[in-house]
């Protein structure tokens, strides 16, 4: 090869690593000057505690009708009624539809900008870490890869944009500490059932957030509740019976709790059977 064209082939080869290394590092997030805002559509209807149909949009990648649902979360006492049941009253594990799962890895994107300080780049990363935990407990890859981005998100609560979001605002209902839409094929044979899209919103108005490594009495810890949350991405459902709470998805939480980030022996089977 001419020494010209040898040096160029070289040269073009470390822009393209260096632009790869780029897109993966970590980023420099503008924090946010005030809250976004968030509530669910009026046509929501409520189809159990804390559980809210959207209805029905077109899926363009699965070429489907699909249904959404937000599960909220609430703090404490709020949190109440049964989504999700175990089965014989004694094994601690739900789904939001038996059969319903991913099919197809897909990409997620968050936009880590917070009102309570919370380090973009930890939100990312434990994002990241929390969702192996379910992949790991699987030994299935469910979710794809994530990546972080300064725009604004809007959750999808009407029609699907093919993009998975997780960022923070302002949600309008009282007491809610997240929320989690998910849309796909809750019914029908179960053989067709399947996940295609979910979101997630995270209050920094009502809530301050923890990242510390072992909770703080006065703040909603991080991991603690995007554990709980990327449950329900994957097609956890939630437990509300008490013999259930050591579990990561029992439907209640509290200041400085932090049992959720570790998944126990009813998530991990549930996981399992599901995948």
């Amino acid at each position: 090869m001419n020494k010209k064209l040898f040096v160029i082939a070289i040269a073009l080869a470390v822009f393209a690593a260096s632009a790869g290394f780029m897109a993966y590092r970590p980023q420099t997030i503008e924090a946010k000057t005030g809250a976004q805002k968030f509530e669910l559509p009026a046509k929501a209807v409520k189809v159990a505690e804390n559980v809210y149909s959207l209805g029905k949009a077109y899926d363009k990648k699965s070429d489907s009708v699909v249904e959404g649902y937000a599960i909220v979360h609430y703090k404490g006492d709020n949190a109440k009624g049964g989504a999700a049941k175990p089965s014989g009253g004694t094994v601690c594990y739900g789904f939001l539809a038996k059969d319903a799962k991913w099919k197809w890895l897909e990409p997620w994107v968050v936009n880590p900008s917070n009102t309570r300080g919370l380090d973009p780049n930890f939100v990312f990363a434990n994002l990241a870490a929390d969702i192996s935990k379910w992949e790991a407990a699987a030994a299935y890859d469910i979710l794809g890869d994530g990546a972080m981005t300064g725009a604004v998100l809007e959750a999808d609560t009407v029609a699907l944009d093919n993009q998975n979001e997780v960022y923070f605002a302002d949600i309008a209902e009282s007491n809610a500490i997240a929320v989690t839409i998910v849309w796909g094929i809750f019914g029908g044979p179960t053989f067709n059932r399947q996940l295609v899209e979910w979101d997630q919103i995270y209050d920094d108005a009502t809530y301050d957030w923890s990242a510390d490594a072992t909770g703080m009495t006065n703040k909603m810890d991080f991991e603690n509740i995007a554990t709980h949350e990327l449950g329900h991405s994957v097609g956890m459902g939630d437990l509300y019976n008490s013999g259930c709470n050591q579990e990561t998805m029992y439907g209640y939480a509290a200041f400085g709790e932090t049992i959720k980030r570790t998944l126990n022996a009813g998530d991990i089977l549930g996981i399992n059977k599901l995948y």
